[in-house]
């Protein structure tokens, strides 16, 4: 892992310091927890690879943009590239100790499959609490991914290594369809699904959030009306075009704000607002709290 980034935040790339050019790494917590320095450990970050993480004991609470997610054994974590997120903590503030494996992948190292495009952009949950039988099929899913990878080694003719690495994508898109087919925590996964037009703006809000927060220019750019694209939104989420696209905005500035000591002005203007009392109404509107006081509260 490389680490670059301002004062209170820590951007890490990708990089399997094993096998340099593979687009996965298969570990346990413990093996991680060993590995990552103490500055990195309790800093937050902000990986630009995916990160799943399988509790089987211990507990701890790892915050994901701003959401404690609970690290307990039956829980499943789903880290996108581009969280932010801070390492799981014990009840006294330390590193805390789990008994978890972890699968860190790139965007590019899994199938290409359009029915996990919904769960591999940044929209979908970070944790799922499995039934007790969801998480024995995914153990036994990732022990298998954890059992190839580690063959790997032993792997001498090019030909079955690259057999080998087919076969991890492959496992790997099992384990992310197991991941698809679970019910999502906050809403029945069909309402997630959405449709075509919602998956559409879903990836254009993520590019565009900073230059625009009008629906009639992302309905524009979509080739849809104003209307249809809030309708989209509305059977997908129970929000309207215009509350997804100030959340985003709202969250980026909330990274912004705790994670970089830039002024409020200038994070005011990276996200579009020309005058910084318009930007302290947005976000005061949307959180409930003044940016300076944010800041100073979560930091």
């Amino acid at each position: 892992m490389v680490k670059v980034g301002q004062r209170d935040v820590i951007d890490i790339a990708y990089r399997n310091p094993d096998r340099p050019r593979l687009g996965i790494e298969v570990l346990t917590y413990d093996v991680l927890r060993r590995r990552m320095k103490r500055a990195v450990a309790h800093t937050a970050s902000r990986p630009d690879f995916h990160q799943l993480l399988l509790v089987r004991g211990g507990e701890a609470s790892m915050m994901v943009d701003f959401v404690p997610q609970p690290c307990a054994p039956g829980r499943l974590l789903h880290l996108r590239p581009g969280q932010v997120q801070r390492f799981p903590v014990d009840a006294e503030g330390r590193l805390a100790e789990l008994d978890a494996v972890l699968v860190l992948f790139t965007a590019a190292f899994p199938p290409r499959l359009a029915q996990l495009a919904s769960l591999l952009d940044g929209f979908g949950p970070a944790g799922w609490t499995l039934s007790p039988g969801d998480h024995q099929v995914l153990d036994r899913a990732l022990a298998e991914i954890a059992a190839e990878y580690h063959t790997l080694e032993e792997r001498r003719d090019k030909t079955d290594a690259d057999l080998t690495v087919s076969l991890l994508r492959q496992l790997l898109g099992a384990v992310l369809l197991r991941l698809a087919r679970l019910p999502h925590p906050d809403r029945a996964a069909s309402a997630m699904v959405g449709g075509e037009v919602f998956r559409a703006f879903r990836y254009e809000l993520e590019r565009s959030f900073a230059a625009t927060r009008s629906v009639q220019k992302y309905a524009a750019r979509l080739g849809y009306s104003p209307r249809t694209l809030t309708r989209a939104c509305q059977a997908a989420t129970g929000r309207t075009a215009k509350e997804l696209i100030d959340a985003r905005a709202a969250l980026e500035a909330q990274r912004l704000l705790v994670h970089t000591d830039l002024p409020v002005a200038a994070i005011g203007r990276m996200l579009g607002f020309s005058e910084p009392a318009n930007f302290g109404k947005f976000f005061t509107r949307e959180t409930g709290d003044t940016p300076g006081g944010f800041r100073t509260r979560r930091r």
